[in-house]
């Protein structure tokens, strides 16, 4: 099983990442055990937003599509408003996963 997630970071911005452990990968984040990451200079970090995903290679193609959205994008599916993804796309929503 893999997460594919978001966090919203202390400065207002949003991590996106994937994982098979989300519990441990949060601990992590919380935790700057990389203190080079995107997230450790951005402390602390609340999970917004979490998918289980039982197929790796769809996980990582999601997160990587999720990377490339908008920040309005991304907050229209943290709040579960997925009627607007369509709106808000460039090209609309074709999620490829």
């Amino acid at each position: 099983m893999m997460y594919v997630y978001i966090l919203r970071c202390n400065d207002n911005s949003y991590y996106t990442g994937v994982t098979n452990n989300m519990e441990a990968r949060l601990e992590q984040h919380q935790n700057a055990t990389d203190p080079k990451s995107y997230t450790a200079s951005r402390l602390p970090v609340e999970l917004v937003f979490c998918e289980r995903v039982s197929d790796p290679e769809v996980a990582i193609r999601m997160e990587k599509q999720l990377k490339g959205w908008s920040r309005k994008k991304k907050e229209a599916l943290i709040r579960g408003e997925f009627e607007l993804l369509p709106r808000l796309s460039r090209r609309g929503f074709k999620p490829s996963w």
